[in-house]
């Protein structure tokens, strides 16, 4: 250290040259204290060594960032032996061959720049005391003595393991991006649209693939050239942008676009205007798709519809026609068919008796005529059937009555021609869900069938299988039965096989046709089975259903209750119109519980309007199937009559969709019922119904809205 000068303690008596010396020694201070401060930086590591490279000098810096105490290292190591190996090696290498000398792998590799007084920056790994490693920037300077010779290196080092790591997070930041460009115009190009750009004045900053595809330019040639200029029509283009920049958003936007080679594409735009990150507007963002296919695909469609609706146009024509043949052959064919079979009755019958030859051709005359009758009904039926116009009324039908009315039916025909029949005996309650006349066609015709194509003292066997889903009816013959080839051609019209064809046996090839249809239409499968001389079994399988009442403990004992009478205390009138007789005697059974009710029937629409208009009952009940009107139109004209228009209606239908449900109550029902009955409910709905016949206050809650103005307001028309 400088020996500090005495501090003169009279100014007066200092000298110019006294002066300079202190201030020179304070400069001397300063400087010293500033490089101290600098060389013991524990943020920097300052490594001194001597010509050789031994380590002269080891700072606070470099015992921190290395774990040596400078003990350990001074006088005993280089740099070299703290820096990784293969590093020195490779800077040897590499500083060989930039300055074209050989330069020793060491501490001559690591200095060889600053001794040639050359800046010498660069990194390198540092290996602490601990085995572990860090890289480091390091700055090599050359000490020299006033005569310029190196006596030692010093060497400034940083930890730049934080800089390392931001930079390896930043190459991770540019791959990312980079990656997400890359992603992001991959989307674009592979877009099927055509995908452009425009800033706010109209030119084109951006595009793919497509939009090159659909002007037939480069994306050199459109970048930078207004948008319009692409499209047949430049002004209407023009006033896309603007709108979009006006609207911020347009869709389905039609242009004509217009290629180099003088193609032109029907196109529709979507397009939104895009902004940065400060929100400022950048342009507009358009997609055009080419509309070529779909147009041509539009029109496709359409001329197909067109034709589907000709074809469906004919088609009802044809059918529509048909059945104006159809009535119109019936009609015609009746009338002369009726003095036919007339006239050859009152022969039969005459007196005196014909001769036995007279009363054979009068036979075949009636035998002929009974035939062509039956063959017109047949064709009536299938034809109703096929055009969809069978009006179907399914509800839970008894199987052993069926079944036991069809017997009687059938039984005289079999002893007539000696065939003999055997039925099922049926235990418990059997109910199929079905429409109870067509379910008694269906059987009759196959127990029709199987006494026809028989043999001779031949039988038929009736069989039921009654399931928890479905039951199945068979009918088995012991006729002539039928081939595999014939069996494909059964449930054709007018085809009739074996003995049938041979005109054996009189028939219309129509029977099975119809039996099949009625099947399928009660939501059933018919099938048949059969083998050559020993007969055949012809079964088809309906749904079962529950009987056709309440279960035990569901009805309000209250729904049983008389409501008050009409003052002159006469019991309310009710009005069922209805054409099954089961359903009137269930009603009829419910009814006769109630003191208050006297009960009108009614087996048709038409008989239920004259009754209504003439016996003005309290409340009408009716069914929606009837055989001449359906119950709907009763309604309407129920509901058009002044005399009845206020008369509470009640529908009592098997039609149980929830469609038919509010189709009911929107053309003006009081309340719509389906069978089969819940009594409780029957019962309340007809109470509401008497009291609001009354004039008494009906709850609000049961009234419905269509109800009301079905009773109370205008009548719209009924279809």
């Amino acid at each position: 250290m400088i020996p500090t000068p005495p501090i003169l303690s009279d100014p007066s008596l200092a000298t110019p040259e006294s002066t300079v010396a202190v201030r020179h020694e304070e400069a001397l201070l300063k400087t010293g204290a500033l490089q101290d401060a600098i060389f013991n930086s524990a943020n920097f590591s300052s490594i001194a060594t001597d010509a050789n490279g031994v380590i002269q000098i080891f700072n606070v810096g470099a015992e921190r960032m290395l774990g040596y105490a400078a003990s350990e290292v001074m006088n005993k190591i280089t740099p070299a032996d703290i820096s990784d190996p293969e590093e020195v090696v490779a800077r040897a290498k590499a500083l060989s061959s930039e300055l074209s000398t050989p330069i020793t792998p060491g501490f001559e590799a690591l200095v060889f720049k600053a001794s040639r007084g050359i800046e010498d920056i660069y990194e390198l790994t540092y290996i602490r005391k601990d085995g572990s490693r860090f890289p480091a920037l390091v700055s090599v300077t050359a000490l020299r003595n006033q005569r310029g010779d190196i006596i030692g290196f010093l060497l400034i080092g940083t930890d730049n393991t934080v800089r390392k790591q931001v930079e390896a997070e930043q190459r991770k930041l540019d791959q990312r991006l980079r990656d997400q460009q890359f992603y992001t115009r991959s989307l674009i190009e592979s877009h099927i649209d055509a995908l452009v750009t425009i800033d706010p004045s109209g030119a084109i900053t951006d595009l793919n693939k497509q939009m090159e595809a659909l002007t037939g330019c480069t994306r050199d040639e459109l970048i930078g050239a207004p948008f319009k200029n692409h499209f047949t029509d430049p002004e209407r283009a023009e006033r896309g942008i603007q709108l979009t920049l006006r609207e911020k958003k347009v869709s389905d936007y039609e242009l004509t676009a217009w290629a180099r080679d003088g193609t032109t594409t029907e196109v529709s735009y979507n397009a939104t205007t895009f902004y940065d990150r400060d929100r400022v507007l950048q342009g507009v963002f358009a997609a055009a798709r080419d509309m070529t296919e779909r147009q041509r695909s539009t029109r496709a469609l359409k001329e197909t519809n067109l034709a589907l609706e000709l074809a469906k146009s004919a088609a009802e024509t044809a059918n529509l026609a048909k059945s104006d043949f159809l009535s119109s052959m019936s009609h015609e064919l009746r009338s002369p068919l009726n003095a036919i079979l007339g006239f050859a009755q009152l022969m039969e019958s005459a007196a005196p008796s014909p001769t036995d030859i007279q009363k054979e051709s009068i036979a075949q005359i009636l035998q002929a005529g009974w035939h062509l009758l039956n063959l017109i009904n047949e064709i009536l039926d299938l034809a109703a059937i096929e055009s969809g116009k069978v009006s179907l009324s399914t509800e839970p039908v008894s199987l052993v009555e069926v079944i036991a009315e069809c017997q009687a039916m059938m039984e005289p025909e079999a002893r007539r021609t000696g065939i003999r029949m055997a039925f099922p005996v049926l235990e418990g309650p059997s109910y199929l869900s079905a429409d109870r006349t067509r379910l008694k066609q269906v059987i009759i015709n196959l127990l029709s069938n199987a006494i026809k194509y028989n043999t001779l003292r031949g039988s038929v066997t009736v069989e039921c299988l009654y399931g928890a889903a479905l039951a199945r009816i068979s009918v088995k013959d012991t006729g002539a039965g039928l081939s595999s080839h014939e069996l494909t051609q059964l449930f054709q019209p007018f085809n009739r096989l074996g003995k049938a064809a041979r005109g054996s046996v009189a028939g219309t090839g129509i029977g099975l046709v119809v039996t099949k249809r009625l099947v399928e239409l009660m939501g059933g499968a018919i099938g048949v089975e059969s083998t050559v001389g020993q007969g055949s079994v012809f079964w088809f399988e309906l749904p079962t259903s529950s009987a056709p009442q309440c279960a035990p403990g569901t009805d309000k004992p209250a729904a049983w209750d008389p409501i008050e009478s009409p003052a002159d205390g006469a019991p309310f009138t009710l009005l069922y119109v209805e054409d099954n007789l089961p359903n009137m005697k269930l009603v009829e059974g419910i009814v006769a519980r109630r003191g208050d009710i006297r009960l009108l029937t009614a087996a048709n629409g038409r008989l239920g309007i004259e009754l209504a208009r003439s016996a003005q009952p309290a409340v009408i009940l009716m069914d929606i199937n009837l055989p001449d009107i359906s119950g709907i139109e009763a309604l309407g004209v129920l509901r058009a009559d002044p005399r009845t228009s206020r008369i509470p209606i009640i529908a009592l239908s098997a039609n149980a969709m929830p469609r038919d449900n509010e189709r009911g109550l929107e053309v003006g029902f009081f309340r719509y019922l389906t069978k089969p009955i819940r009594i409780g409910d029957f019962m309340a709905a007809l109470n509401t119904a008497l009291e609001l016949a009354q004039g008494l206050k009906a709850p609000t809650s049961t009234l419905a809205a269509s109800t009301l103005t079905a009773l109370h307001g205008p009548i719209g028309e009924v279809t």
